[in-house]
């Protein structure tokens, strides 16, 4: 098999810092969050997060890239539903990584499914598997009615344009990977974070989940973060 595709799964992941709250105003890569009783804005929680849980070959270049060659610390991650704004797409990465945490902490999780990962893992998979969407979002406007006035009035908003169009959780892959080696289980993960929401065969989809427990987990923790975290934003 390829050589990215090494595998480890040795050491459960922890779970989430206490305490941690964002509040809601602001740029999201400057709201301040609280991460281990200290106040962090979202960019300086996932560098702390990322230094400290991924530290194999190339995670230095990776970062340097999303710091200062990339805007994924001051993109969207979308244009017009979950986290719509500047930075949405890193705390977005941040919501997904605490959720995964958490559902890999869960009881039945450990003991009946026998899920454990390393934290390293638990970190690649969820800090980078929008790393798809690094690039994609311009800044336009939009009109909207004023339900007050009846009259429209244009706001600021996004357009996605993507210069690389090399599909979704398999471009996240491909630019992770041009980094640091993932291992078979992070590589499938990233992939088929979309879970069923995304345009391909249900049966394929199924199979991945099935196969690749890491997958489901992420999907999930992805759908909890855009849905209950995210969605009324």
């Amino acid at each position: 098999f390829p050589a990215f595709l090494w595998y480890d799964r040795s050491i459960r992941a922890r779970p989430p810092p206490e305490g941690r709250a964002a509040a809601h105003a602001g740029p999201a890569a400057s709201r301040p969050v609280r991460s281990g009783g200290n106040i962090m804005s979202c960019k300086e929680e996932f560098i702390e997060i990322f230094k400290e849980k991924v530290t194999r070959p190339g995670a230095d270049a990776l970062l340097n890239y999303l710091e200062n060659k990339s805007d994924f610390f001051t993109a969207p991650a979308s244009a017009r539903y979950h986290s719509a704004y500047e930075g949405g797409l890193c705390e977005h990465s941040l919501n997904v990584y605490h959720c995964l945490v958490d559902y890999l902490q869960r009881e039945r999780v450990q003991e009946l499914y026998g899920l454990e990962y390393s934290e390293e893992s638990v970190a690649v998979v969820a800090l980078l598997h929008d790393l798809c969407k690094v690039g994609c979002y311009k800044k336009t406007f939009r009109n909207v009615k004023d339900d007050a006035t009846g009259k429209w009035e244009k706001v600021p908003s996004y357009q996605f344009d993507d210069p690389l169009p090399y599909g979704h959780g398999e471009k996240s892959v491909y630019i992770a990977n041009g980094f640091i080696r993932l291992t078979r289980e992070e590589a499938m993960a990233i992939r088929w974070h979309m879970g069923f929401s995304g345009s391909e065969d249900p049966r394929t989809v199924g199979q991945a989940l099935q196969k690749y427990p890491l997958a489901f987990a992420l999907a999930t923790a992805d759908m909890e973060a855009s849905y209950f975290l995210e969605g009324d934003q």
